[in-house]
C-alpha cells in the first residue's frame, strides 16, 4: 500500500500503524515522511489517528475481540483498519456512518474484507456493548491504559502501585509542547514577546533557563517560522547538558549525536566556542542533524557518519557526552509506539550495547575529564545495573556526585544519579550520571 496516492490522512495512518506495530519501524520518520503534501489540518488529524489508536490499542482490541469469532485470522490491516474505525467512534466521536462509510471504501483497496468490517462496525454500532474488565488489578490496568502487562509489573515492582498508575496515565495524555531557545542567536525574553504578540501563549519552564513551554497556538507553522532560534526538546532533556558544563576552548564528544537535539545545546553553552566532535552510524539522522546544525547556524560542530564503538580519536576529549540509544521508556507519551516496541528480556541487549559505547569511548577521556552518559528511560538494566557494570570494568572512573550546577540539583539522589519520573513536574523520564577519570 502506497502512502502517497493522495492526501488521505486515514490510509496514510493505516499504512503507519502497520509498519510500526507488525515490522517493529520506529513511528517518528515514517509520521515525518507522510506528512508530505498534507496540510497543516490533514496533518493534525493524521497525528491524532496514530497517536491516538496507539495509546488505546489494547483497549480497542478489548472491545473488537468481542464481535470477532476468529481474530487472529484476520490481515493485519483489516485488523487496524477495524481498530482506527473504532478508535474514531468511540474517542473521536465521528458520526457513525462516517466511520463506517471510510473503513468500508479502506477495506476496498487494502483488505478486500468489505462485507466483514461492514458488518462488524454495524453490529458493535447497534449493541453498543463494552465488556466487564478483568478483575485481576494487572490486566484491568493493562487494557485501561494500553500497556503491556510485563511493563506495568515492573513499574509496580519498582514504583508500587500509586505511582506506576500515574506513569500509566500521563503516558496517555497529550503533552505540552515544550521549545529550547537558542540563545546565540534570540533572547528568551525578546522571543516570548514575539511569540504573546502572534497569540502562541507560552511561559519560562521552571527548571530550564532557555526553555518555553507552548500551552496553546493557532497554528503549528508559526512554531516552525522560527526552528532555528528554538529547537523542539523537552524541558528534562535540557537539562542533560548543564550536567556536561562544556566551556569554550574544549574538545568535546557527542558520541549518539543524533538527531542534534542536545549537541546543539552544548553547542550554544559554549558559546560556540568548543569543538564539538558529533558521531552517529545512521544516514538519515546524519540528515536531520546537518540540517538542525545548518538552521541553527552552529560553527563548532563536527560532524562524522560511523559506529562509535569501531571509531577511535588521535586526541583525547575534555568531555564526553553519551547519551545511548536505549528502550525509550520514559517517553511513552511523546512516542507511544514504544510500549509496544520491546520485550523485558530485550531491555539486556539494549543494556549491553550501552556497555560497549561506554566501555570504548572512555579510552579517549583525558584524565579529569567528564564522561556523562544519559537515556530516556529510567528502567534498572539501563540505569544503575548499567553503572555498576561501568564502574566494575573501569576502575578509573568515579561517579562525580555533586549538587551542581544547581539548575539540576533537585533531581540528583543521593548516589549522584539525575532522574526525572513523567509525574512529576510534566517531564520526560530521564536517567543520567557524570563520571571522572583518574
Amino acid at each position: 500500500m502506497a502512502v502517497r496516492d493522495k492526501p488521505d490522512s486515514r490510509k496514510r495512518a493505516l499504512f503507519i500503524l502497520n509498519e510500526v506495530l507488525v515490522k517493529k519501524k520506529p513511528l517518528r520518520p515514517l509520521l515525518q515522511d507522510a506528512y508530505q503534501g498534507l496540510n497543516e489540518a490533514d496533518r493534525a488529524f493524521l497525528k491524532e489517528l496514530v497517536f491516538g489508536l496507539l495509546r488505546h490499542k489494547l483497549y480497542l482490541e478489548w472491545l473488537l475481540k468481542g464481535y470477532l469469532k476468529r481474530p487472529s485470522r484476520l490481515h493485519s490491516t483489516t485488523w487496524l483498519n477495524l481498530l482506527l474505525a473504532l478508535y474514531q467512534i468511540v474517542f473521536l466521536k465521528t458520526p457513525d456512518y462516517a466511520a463506517v462509510n471510510e473503513a468500508v471504501e479502506l477495506e476496498k483497496n487494502i483488505g478486500k474484507k468489505t462485507s466483514l468490517v461492514n458488518a462488524v462496525l454495524r453490529t458493535f454500532l447497534r449493541k453498543r456493548y463494552f465488556p466487564p474488565l478483568p478483575e485481576d488489578p494487572v490486566k484491568k490496568l493493562s487494557i485501561e491504559t494500553s500497556h503491556p502487562e510485563w511493563l506495568i509489573n515492573r513499574w509496580i515492582k519498582h514504583y508500587g502501585l500509586n505511582q506506576a498508575e500515574k506513569i500509566l496515565k500521563i503516558n496517555n495524555r497529550e503533552p505540552e509542547l515544550v521549545l529550547r531557545v537558542n540563545t546565540l542567536k534570540r533572547d528568551l525574553q525578546g522571543l516570548l514577546d514575539t511569540f504573546n504578540r502572534k497569540g502562541i501563549k507560552a511561559q519560562r519552564t521552571r527548571f530550564s533557563p532557555v526553555g518555553l513551554r507552548v500551552s496553546e497556538y493557532s497554528h503549528f507553522s508559526d512554531i516552525l517560522g522560527h526552528i532555528g532560534e528554538v529547537y523542539i526538546q523537552d524541558e528534562a532533556a535540557q537539562l542533560i547538558c548543564y550536567m556536561l558544563e562544556p566551556t569554550s576552548g574544549e574538545l568535546i564528544l557527542d558520541a549518539c549525536a543524533a538527531p542534534g537535539g542536545k549537541t546543539t545545546h552544548i553547542a550554544e553553552l559554549s558559546e560556540d566556542k568548543a569543538t564539538v566532535v558529533a558521531v552517529d552510524r545512521n544516514p538519515l539522522s546524519i540528515r536531520h542533524l546537518l540540517e538542525n546544525i545548518k538552521k541553527g547556524q552552529y560553527n563548532s560542530i563536527i560532524t562524522i557518519m560511523a559506529d562509535i564503538t569501531k571509531t577511535c580519536f588521535k586526541k583525547g576529549f575534555h568531555r564526553i557526552l553519551v547519551d545511548a540509544p536505549c528502550s525509550s521508556l520514559g517517553v511513552i507519551r511523546r512516542n507511544p509506539d514504544v510500549r509496544y516496541r520491546y520485550t523485558e528480556d530485550e531491555l539486556k541487549r539494549l543494556r549491553d550495547r550501552q556497555l560497549e559505547i561506554l566501555l570504548h569511548v572512555a579510552d579517549f577521556l583525558l584524565p579529569g575529564g567528564t564522561l556523562l552518559y544519559s537515556v530516556c528511560t529510567f528502567e534498572p538494566e539501563e540505569t544503575t545495573e548499567l553503572v555498576s557494570l561501568f564502574l566494575n570494568k573501569r576502575e578509573d572512573f568515579f561517579i562525580i556526585n555533586s549538587r551542581k550546577p544547581a539548575i539540576v540539583s533537585e533531581f540528583l539522589t543521593a548516589e549522584g544519579y539525575f532522574l526525572t519520573l513523567p509525574f512529576i513536574e510534566e517531564m520526560d523520564g530521564f536517567f543520567a550520571v557524570r563520571f571522572m577519570k583518574r
